[in-house]
């Protein structure tokens, strides 16, 4: 049975001859010529990707990348005490960051299109998830270098591990001036070269690779030491933004469960929810198709959050009837055909309500005043121009068995803007 475990786990099998490996490895360490060409135009096929949002095209960046060349020699280096080698990956590597820095600035600071878009703004808050992806990811990576029979591993890990989009990111945000999203972008960079390296490290160790030079006691403890403290350096604040994203995720379901609760199971249909969770108090925003609510039943609302784990968290209603279309609210709804009815609903209900002056009926007093007149409507009319704003003009329109006399229709212009409360009318007599 313990032959047979060491026979099922023996990473020996299938192994490369060592120096055609390392030939490889140094082969592929150095950015000049083609190789710097591939990464540049890598460089700004993941910029398009992440500037359109498209996964697809920020996956094919990631397959065309050079950039684990560098980080897997650094590996090597390491791990065979080749200090030579070590300097010539990290320097590279340098090279690599630089310009691939470069290009992506170049491309965002170009590109008219600089909005923030969710494949972007996922690589700029980094925790010990992507520790882990990184390290298992690597050690994928280099076991497969170190194969016969490369097989089909190498493009799974190129994506996996990632490299490309964090530092076109990073680009991203030096281009628009946001050093949040450089900061959050570079250090997931760091971490991903980092742990890739790490855990070429332990495989080479693992396999026995030939040491290019003999360290003493002293020297070996020295660089566990270093390799320790960076480690700790990246994993410590990973783990605390990894819990900072498992206590926003838990504000996010007790906000839903909070929300079912009290709207959804009494009929309350939410046709806008959106939350956020970096102010103090955090905030949840709800707006309604039709359910109106009084200033006792919001304070009472907020009043129960505590009890629905969501303390320190503050409940504002949007109740305007011109909310909707004032801010273009469009949720995803893509799978969800009875929601997307109801917002199209409340939408149009909404722009209605924009064209409507008055909620009372003034014929019946219309007619009291002036008795040839027969209907009268009131609107407020949008009048769009080239330079793309909006006028309104509030409008009368009437019919009469006939024509008002020129008193009697100044006469119901004034009228009209004392009875409506605007400043000026225009007033036409249905033909």
């Amino acid at each position: 049975m313990s032959n047979y475990l060491k026979s099922l786990f023996n990473l020996r099998n299938g192994e490369e001859d060592k120096m055609k490996v390392l030939a490889n490895i140094r082969s592929n360490i150095a950015f000049r010529g083609p190789n710097l060409w591939i990464l540049m135009c890598a460089i700004l096929v993941a910029s398009v990707g992440l500037n359109i949002n498209s996964t697809a095209v920020i996956i094919g960046a990631m397959l065309i990348s050079p950039l684990m060349g560098p980080i897997v020699g650094a590996g090597f280096a390491l791990g065979m005490y080749d200090f030579t080698l070590l300097r010539r990956s990290l320097t590279h590597l340098l090279v690599a960051t630089v310009v691939g820095l470069s290009v992506s600035f170049i491309y965002f600071w170009l590109t008219p299109f600089k909005d923030p878009l969710s494949e972007l703004i996922s690589r700029t808050s980094p925790n010990f998830y992507d520790v882990m992806i990184a390290f298992f990811g690597g050690l994928v990576g280099v076991i497969a270098v170190t194969r016969m029979e490369k097989g089909n591993p190498i493009p799974g890990v190129a994506i996996a591990t990632a490299l490309m989009p964090p530092l076109c990111t990073a680009g991203y945000g030096l281009a628009v001036g946001n050093w949040t999203y450089f900061g959050g972008a570079m250090f997931l960079y760091t971490i991903n070269s980092t742990f890739i390296c790490i855990a070429t490290f332990i495989i080479v160790k693992y396999l026995h690779y030939p040491a290019a030079k003999q360290l003493d006691e002293r020297q070996t403890r020295r660089l566990h030491w270093v390799m320790t403290a960076i480690t700790m350096a990246l994993i410590v604040p990973s783990i605390y933004f990894a819990y900072h994203f498992y206590q926003e995720q838990q504000f996010k379901k007790s906000v839903q469960d909070f929300v079912t609760r009290e709207f959804d199971n009494k009929g309350n249909t939410v046709i806008f929810q959106k939350t956020n969770y970096q102010t103090s108090p955090r905030l949840i925003e709800l707006a309604f198709l039709s359910r109106k609510f009084t200033t006792q039943e919001i304070t009472k609302l907020n009043s129960s959050l505590d009890s629905c784990n969501l303390k320190n968290t503050r409940l504002i209603i949007r109740q305007d009837s011109a909310f909707l279309a004032e801010k273009k609210i469009k949720p995803d709804l893509e799978n969800n055909n009875e929601n997307k009815e109801k917002l199209i609903i409340a939408q149009l209900s909404a722009e209605l309500q924009s064209y409507r002056l008055s909620k009372d009926n003034i014929f019946p007093e219309a007619n009291s005043i002036f008795p040839s007149i027969r209907s009268i409507s009131v609107v407020n009319q949008h009048v769009y121009n080239a330079s793309d704003t909006v006028n309104t003009t509030p409008t009368a329109f009437y019919s009469a068995d006939k024509p008002l006399s020129k008193s009697d229709f100044s006469r119901l212009q004034r009228w009209l803007m004392v009875k409506l409360k605007v400043d000026t009318i225009e007033v036409y007599k249905r033909n």
